[in-house]
């Protein structure tokens, strides 16, 4: 790779450990220890003025002893002896160091021995790991920069792990040999150096297939999406374990890691934009980078599978359909060469209980039926699915299915066992490491399934085009709500209805002679609604009468509603026609800007929060696609004899909407249309709340 600014960190040409030992176990052994296993190829420098060598090498009393300035330093000492010696590293220009300790002394001053340490690196430029790390193991450089035990690492491997959670990393680069890494990454505190930094110097890797993050918050929201985008460029999958979706998650996240941690739908909303995959837990990451290392670009199509019992069979279905994993319609033609291999009462269809009455011929059979199944031109990629043996044994026939239907359709293939067993066949392993993963669990298999599928559907998106919105009306209305404290609904109503939303527009009144006007003008039947400007949920409140027929009903309405609320009122048309009350919104995050809210309104949005967030700007399509992945979806279609509704027209208002967001991220930090009615007709605003930016 070039030069990247992180390389005296992560490929230094020479290291000092400041504590070496000999003591077995000690950090300061263990961090010589792995170098070596690692076959670091620069120099070692241990220094400790007890030793004069250590593991057969040469040991210095000081750091100012050395014959060559190092380009970095490991510090295995207490946290009492951090801050003079970080001092020296300083004063004699060593770039990079690696801390392990969590830089805690009991009875500190202020500011803390972290934040002076902090303000001293980040004052000097110095690149550090840590502090309160696992270090790093470069395996593709060899170096194993890290304290504590560690397994052999086989050079040089194709997945990257950054983890914000030192047992994030060690939990699974220590416990999974089905995984071959070039480079794993316990970021610690990020003083200096963040996980944004090092995921950028992983995409850099030639070796790199694929990425994992272990994401508790992001420090540098703007070089995250850098990151992201030059995965797209490279074509280099991202899996992340986003911890933080709930506020006591989230608040621990905080805490742990010393930054503000983002809302977690703003996080999915970045992650839907540059087509990164989320996945819940350690186990399902591990699976899914392992799927992803050794699995190649994937064609259209869904997912087959082999079994050997109708039970497990009727398991894979209900999984896959409660996981959201789409399993192929197998063509007729496919469904006739099956029907010529099974024996008697085997339904053909997928997924396919293949196993019938057993014999000499059966794992041929078993065979021929696998790649049957990956021939199906609607197959995208294939598993088997069986038990492992007593004591976890992977038998090695049912490699021999993935194999013949590999060859046969170079799709690829998966052996799965229904769980985990209680041990490791080495079987599993090198069979893994040849491209033919085995994987433990079929809900683990499937959620990795669909993080292929999704990031295949990903590089096909169509290109983002804008759908532009009038310049000068923009100009106009930013200095207009510039100049307003708050903004009324009315207002609210005209602003978005000129920049291209459909928007109810109501009258505003303060009078029972203003409201005779206003409904003449609007004429019967027509709402009312509260206009004083400290309420702006107005149905929480009782605000809002729908449906007045006559002038009676109105005055009536009008003097309940002032007597309790004010006399500061507004009237609008009664929406004749029925339809889907859907939302859209604008909301300013911390960390991300802008980002629109798109889904079901009305009580729907404050119930069941069937909603999308979306990074803008976006076009229709993309707004479509997220509505289909909605909990009420089917509503939107016609469900029970309803009528369809124009889909399309909302997703091209939640579009314009996406290019306002972007145009007045300097003036609203809110935008609430809710309802919007979606009917067969098209579809338009019935209430807008907006929000003004803070103008200090």
């Amino acid at each position: 790779m070039s030069n990247h600014r992180l390389q005296p960190l992560l490929k230094p040409s020479s290291i000092a450990v400041l504590g070496a030992s000999q003591k077995s176990g000690s950090v300061g052994n263990e961090v010589i220890v792995n170098l070596l296993r690692g076959g670091f190829e620069g120099s070692i420098y241990p220094v400790n003025p007890g030793y004069e060598e250590i593991l057969g090498i040469a040991c210095y009393p000081s750091l100012v002893d050395l014959p060559a300035r190092p380009d970095m330093v490991i510090f295995a000492i207490s946290d009492r002896r951090i801050e003079s010696a970080l001092d020296e590293v300083i004063a004699l220009n060593i770039p990079a160091c690696t801390i392990f300790s969590a830089l805690i002394l009991d009875n500190d001053s202020t500011p803390n021995l972290k934040q002076r340490i902090a303000t001293k690196a980040q004052n000097a430029g110095l690149l550090v790991a840590g502090a309160n790390g696992m270090g790093f193991y470069n395996v593709r450089d060899r170096v194993l920069a890290g304290g504590f035990d560690t397994r052999d690492h086989p050079y040089p491997g194709n997945v990257s792990l950054i983890s914000q959670s030192g047992a994030g990393m060690s939990g699974i680069v220590d416990c999974e040999q089905r995984l071959q890494f070039n480079l794993a990454v316990s970021s610690g505190y990020e003083l200096t150096v963040s996980m944004e930094d090092y995921l950028d110097y992983a995409l850099d890797l030639k070796e790199t297939k694929v990425v994992g993050l272990f994401l508790e918050t992001s420090r540098y929201p703007h070089k995250l999406i850098q990151a992201f985008k030059k995965a797209n460029q490279r074509r280099i999958p991202i899996v992340v374990l986003k911890v933080g979706r709930t506020d006591l998650a989230a608040e621990l996240a905080v805490s742990h890691s010393g930054a503000l941690a983002g809302s977690d739908q703003c996080y999915n909303a970045v992650f839907d934009r540059y087509g990164v995959q989320r996945v819940d837990d350690m186990d399902q990451l591990a699976t899914t980078l392992i799927m992803f290392a050794q699995t190649d670009q994937i064609t259209q199509g869904d997912v087959v599978s082999l079994h050997d019992s109708g039970g497990e069979r009727q398991l894979m279905i209900d999984l896959a359909d409660s996981l959201k994993v789409p399993l192929t319609k197998l063509q007729p033609s496919t469904i006739t060469q099956l029907e010529n291999l099974l024996d008697a009462g085997l339904p053909a269809v997928n997924p396919l209980d293949g196993w019938g009455a057993g014999g000499p011929n059966a794992s041929a059979m078993m065979a021929d039926c696998f790649t049957a199944l990956l021939a199906d031109t609607g197959a995208a990629l294939g598993a088997v699915i069986h038990d492992r043996g007593p004591n976890s044994e992977v038998y090695s026939s049912y490699l021999n299915y993935l194999h013949q239907a590999h060859a046969a359709s170079g799709k690829p293939v998966f052996l799965v066992a229904n769980r985990q067993g209680s041990g490791t066949d080495e079987l599993a392993i090198t069979s893994t490491h040849n491209g033919f993963a085995v994987i433990d669990g079929v809900s683990q298999f499937l959620i990795g399934a669909r993080c292929l599928l999704n990031y295949r559907d990903f590089q096909l998106r169509e290109p983002m085009s804008s759908v532009g919105i009038d310049q000068t009306k923009c100009d106009y209305w930013r200095q207009r709500l510039q100049a307003e404290t708050k903004v009324t609904e009315t207002l609210a109503s005209q602003c978005l209805a000129d920049l291209g939303i459909p928007m109810l527009q109501s009258i505003l009144v303060g009078s029972e002679k203003e409201l005779a006007l206003a409904a003449a003008s609007v004429g019967f039947p027509l709402v009312l609604k509260t206009a004083q400007p400290e309420i702006d949920h107005k149905s929480d409140v009782g605000g809002v009468v729908l449906n007045i027929a006559n002038q009676a009903d109105l005055l009536k309405a009008y003097r309940e509603i002032a007597d309790r609320l004010g006399p500061k009122g507004m009237v609008a048309p009664m929406l004749q026609s029925s339809g889907i009350e859907m939302i859209l919104g604008i909301s300013r995050d911390s960390q991300f800007g802008p980002t629109v809210v798109a889904g079901f309104g009305g009580i729907f949005a404050e119930v069941l929060s069937d909603v999308a967030v979306l990074i803008p700007p976006f076009n229709a399509t993309t707004v479509k696609r997220v509505l289909e992945n909605l909990s009420m979806a089917d509503l939107l279609k016609g469900a029970r004899g309803a009528s369809k509704v124009d889909v399309d027209s909302y997703c091209e208002v939640a579009a314009r909407l996406s290019e306002i967001a972007v145009a007045f991220s300097d003036t609203l930090v809110e935008v609430d249309i809710n309802p919007i009615m979606l009917t067969a007709d098209g579809c338009v605003g019935l209430d807008a709340l907006m929000v003004l930016a803070d103008k200090n």
